[in-house]
């Protein structure tokens, strides 16, 4: 709770609090992407860009407009 920010990405300066949220962020810097789809193979960065990515392969659609009911 002290806000100390100890753990600097080399790259851009920006200070993280832990080592692992720094980890997460130089994948900014250096394009890994981790995160790969069963269905196509496509890959990602972060776990929930693909979780989103897997809507495609499924069809659903967690979503609806508060107007027309439509879903998305």
């Amino acid at each position: 709770h002290s806000g100390e920010r100890p753990h600097r990405c080399g790259h851009c300066g920006k200070g993280f609090g832990h080592g692992s949220e720094l980890a997460k962020h130089q994948r900014l810097h250096s394009g890994q992407r981790p995160f790969s789809c069963g269905k196509c193979g496509k890959s990602f960065g972060w776990s929930s860009d693909l979780a989103v990515h897997q809507r495609v392969h499924t069809g659903e659609r967690p979503f609806s407009c508060g107007e027309c009911g439509k879903s998305f």
